[in-house]
């Protein structure tokens, strides 16, 4: 009887499954599960950084008013623009300016400034990057305190129908529409989340990246309608409209800052602006789901 040897062979490894969109959705989804924790790290990073402060968090909103002041009054000035209207515009400008640019840069920095925790506790990439986004939301609900105050003060203006220096549009005035600033914050942290994933994931490759941004965000911030309004540029280029589109519509900051600042200054809602938010949102968060599928693994190497 004749017997057949078997040759042995290589036993093959089964193909990886790390780089797959089910585990990019599945590093999303156990983060959100993990909510408890994030959510006590954020809070805590605030109480830790004003742990020996008599007045602790409130130094986020005097920091805020002190500035969102001193812009509005200096700038009505320089703009002849009308106080009453003029100020609160800045302030709410200043308080979402103040959660986008947060976001952006302690983003690029999110996998980076987390190296203990991703190297030593096993827990979903997605989860610093929520810790760092809610305390962002944190800072940006202190910051409305200093809105309620502005309201305060310039609620008959602002309640009445108003038309800002140089604007052609007659603003209705603050109305049931305010409800409206919910759902825009909402989407704007929706897109917190994608941003710091993916600047986030790029930056802990590449080290340029943070100073890189840092510094171009400062010249975006002059670029974008906070300290000065559209209707600006129309007074100043007898109606050309060419550096309208030029300077504000191609910014796509000045999008997600204007469904926010509208509804809670009462004033003319383009819905433009939403179509292009939803459509950042779209391709926003599926650039950072590939970035998460190739990468989430290579993270912990690279931090």
């Amino acid at each position: 009887m004749q017997h057949t040897s078997t040759v042995d062979r290589p036993v093959v490894p089964p193909a990886p499954d790390s780089r797959t969109f089910a585990r990019a959705f599945g590093d999303v989804r156990d983060a959100w599960r993990q909510r408890e924790l994030w959510g006590h790290l954020g809070w805590q990073d605030i109480k830790q950084r004003y742990r020996r402060s008599v007045i602790g968090p409130l130094w986020i909103t005097i920091s805020m008013g002190t500035t969102a002041l001193a812009l509005g009054l200096l700038y009505s000035t320089l703009l002849g623009q009308e106080l009453a209207t003029f100020l609160p515009y800045v302030t709410v400008g200043f308080i979402v300016w103040n959660f986008i640019l947060g976001v952006v840069t302690e983003g690029t920095e999110v996998f980076i400034a987390n190296e203990g925790l991703i190297k030593h506790l096993p827990a979903p990439m997605t989860v610093h990057v929520l810790r760092m986004v809610w305390r962002q939301v944190l800072f940006f609900v202190h910051n409305l305190a200093v809105y309620v105050v502005v309201l305060a003060v310039f609620f008959p203006a602002l309640t009445e129908q108003y038309k800002m220096e140089g604007d052609v549009v007659t603003h209705p005035g603050i109305s049931w529409t305010i409800v409206l600033a919910i759902p825009a914050f909402a989407l704007l942290v929706v897109n917190a989340v994608w941003v710091a994933i993916l600047f986030g994931i790029i930056s802990t490759r590449f080290r340029d990246i943070p100073p890189v941004i840092h510094s171009f965000i400062n010249l975006i911030f002059f670029m974008t309608p906070i300290v000065w309004h559209v209707g600006v540029l129309n007074k100043f280029t007898e109606g050309d409209g060419n550096w309208k589109i030029l300077i504000a519509e191609f910014n796509p900051l000045y999008h997600f800052l204007e469904i926010v600042r509208a509804p809670l200054l009462g004033q003319v809602q383009d819905w433009h602006h939403w179509v292009v938010v939803g459509a950042f949102t779209v391709v926003g968060w599926a650039l950072a789901l590939v970035a998460l599928r190739n990468y989430r693994a290579r993270v912990s190497y690279w931090v």
